[in-house]
């Protein structure tokens, strides 16, 4: 829409005019990270995991179907953030003269993130991926011992 077609020729409006004119690569460049965020955002919502609390370690179990372990990544981020991540793709099966009716399974990423509790030992971690279930074991540091209290002797002086 040209603004001097509609008798508004105003300075203002047609700096605004130019700014609305964005190209394509431009209009790309710019949603290109609110893309990244909505599409991770939809992986982490869409990825169920159980948490369970032992008293000596916590337990993480990812469904992640279709996986392979080297398809999977477990990572801590920014001191004590556990990341677990993949990425499951369309298979590539040449089916001579078949075509899809219904395409229900997943595809796509993986993603989650805990901030994990300061009791927990970022060293101490392992990943298991059995049967398309990831388990990730974190340790606990162990609580300090109470030191009991030290009788002093007292002496007659």
């Amino acid at each position: 829409m040209d603004l001097r077609i509609m008798g508004l020729e105003n300075p203002i409006l047609s700096a605004i005019q130019h700014m609305l004119d964005v190209p394509d690569e431009m209009d790309k460049s710019f949603n290109a990270p609110i893309r990244t965020y909505v599409r991770d955002a939809k992986a982490m919502a869409s990825t169920p995991v159980d948490i369970i609390e032992y008293p000596n370690s916590y337990i993480f179990v990812v469904d992640m179907p279709g996986l392979k372990s080297q398809d999977i990544k477990v990572q801590i981020e920014e001191g004590n953030i556990l990341s677990i991540r993949g990425e499951r793709k369309r298979e590539n099966e040449d089916r001579e003269g078949a075509k899809y009716v219904r395409m229900e399974r997943r595809v796509g990423k993986f993603m989650r993130k805990f901030q994990l509790p300061e009791n927990a030992s970022t060293d101490a971690i392992t990943a298991v991926c059995h049967d398309g279930v990831l388990t990730v074991t974190v340790e606990k540091i162990p609580p300090p011992e109470t030191k009991q209290p030290k009788n002093i002797e007292v002496k007659v002086g």
